[in-house]
């Protein structure tokens, strides 16, 4: 009898990001990793300051990664965040006026001004995990993935991985995110490497990475192999409503003001989404 294997077109795809969407409102999860415009097969996403922050700054940084040790120091990354600001300028970047633009704009060039103060943390050989997402099946028999983007990985000095993630929002991480155990994950299965460190590194605020405890990896795969169930289920069950009922939620609302045309179209965004601006 012919058989075949597990297929990762119609499998379901976790990542922390996605995770974190189902946990707050099953609606914002299908909204956000689901559904995709009838006209353009597009995913849709809400231009957003914060996000454009991150993503400016994590661009930056990305290209740091990829450049040689010796020449890191020598980077000018204020010229490069200026560069990678004009794809989130204006509207495409969710700000509602030029001022707003530029103080978030001020708070990108104050992080990579602590980066270029404080080079030592980037300055291993980075290691990668290919070019394209990394991902592993957490199940075949249940059809999940789990994948992610590390921000950071570099050889540690002690031997084995470092992990850094960067962070630009004002708020820490909570103590059960599943974030780093998701990276860690990722490195022990494609990289073969159990040896390794995990930190984040709070950019707004903090001038080095702070060091975090790396759990339980077997309890942390299970944990999320449970957490994919239930989004596999839901999805097969049609059951992603929003916990607040229609009025929605902070998740939720924004983008359901998109399905209503109620918000205006600004092309194609990152990750070829169809980028829209709720006012």
């Amino acid at each position: 009898m012919f058989t075949t294997g597990p297929d990762k077109f119609s499998a379901v795809w976790l990542s922390h990001s996605s995770i974190s969407d189902f946990i707050k409102c099953p609606r914002s999860y299908y909204l956000k990793n689901v559904y995709k415009d009838p006209i353009t097969k597009h995913k849709i996403m809400v231009a957003n300051p914060n996000l454009s922050l991150g993503s400016a700054v994590h661009n930056v940084l990305e290209t740091v990664s990829n450049t040689s040790l010796a020449n890191r120091p020598r980077l000018n990354l204020h010229f490069l965040l200026d560069a990678e600001w004009r794809k989130f300028s204006g509207d495409k970047g969710g700000f509602k006026d030029t001022i707003q633009e530029e103080t978030f704009k001020q708070r990108g060039h104050k992080m990579i001004d602590r980066v270029m103060t404080h080079w030592d943390p980037l300055l291993f050989e980075t290691v990668s995990m290919g070019d394209d997402l990394p991902f592993y099946w957490i199940s075949e028999a249940d059809n999940i993935i789990l994948c992610g983007k590390v921000d950071w990985l570099s050889k540690h000095p002690q031997g084995g991985i470092q992990i850094i993630d960067f962070k630009t929002g004002r708020y820490e991480e909570s103590e059960d995110s599943l974030q780093l155990p998701i990276y860690a994950l990722l490195v022990k299965k494609i990289l073969n490497e159990d040896k390794m460190t995990v930190s984040y590194w709070y950019l707004d605020s903090a001038d080095l990475p702070i060091n975090m405890a790396l759990p339980n990896l077997e309890e942390a795969e299970k944990s999320i192999h449970e957490i994919g169930l239930k989004i596999k289920q839901a999805r097969q069950s049609n059951n992603m409503l929003c916990p607040r009922g229609e009025e929605g939620c902070f998740s939720c609302r924004d983008y359901e003001k998109i399905i209503k045309g109620e918000a205006k179209y600004l092309g194609l965004g990152e990750f070829n989404k169809d980028l829209y601006l709720v006012i």
